[in-house]
């Protein structure tokens, strides 16, 4: 009676648990990766839709704007935020660029989001 056993030698078993082990430790890794950014992607989400917003309200303005800076704070989501509107003389006298920035700190060292946009003087 010849029976032939097809199976795994212990070896080879060892060699599939090594690599099963090794990439269970790389995505683990990969995970705790992307669990530790998700406060800063989530803080510049927040600063993305401050920016935006005054964005929306600055290009909502029917006069033309002054050159110039202004800033204010605004709240959203539990948190203040402090946003900058820079109106810049452009090259054509019909235009200007606003650029708003958005900070967590009100001295504007640390910029989460950043947004411009051009206006035209329609007069």
């Amino acid at each position: 009676m010849n029976h032939s056993v097809k199976g795994m030698t212990l070896l080879e078993v060892i060699v599939a648990l090594a690599v099963f082990a090794i990439a269970a430790v790389s995505i683990t890794k990969s995970l705790g990766d992307q669990i530790a950014n998700m406060p800063i992607l989530e803080e510049r989400t927040y600063a993305q839709w401050v920016a935006d917003n005054e964005m929306v309200e600055a290009r909502l303005e029917p006069k033309f704007p002054d050159i110039g800076k202004k800033e204010g704070e605004t709240e959203l989501a539990g948190r203040d935020w402090y946003w900058r509107k820079e109106v810049v003389k452009t090259t054509d006298d019909k235009f200007r660029m606003i650029r708003i920035s958005v900070s967590d700190d009100e001295r504007y060292q640390r910029i989460l989001a950043q947004v411009s946009s051009y206006v035209l003087n329609q007069d």
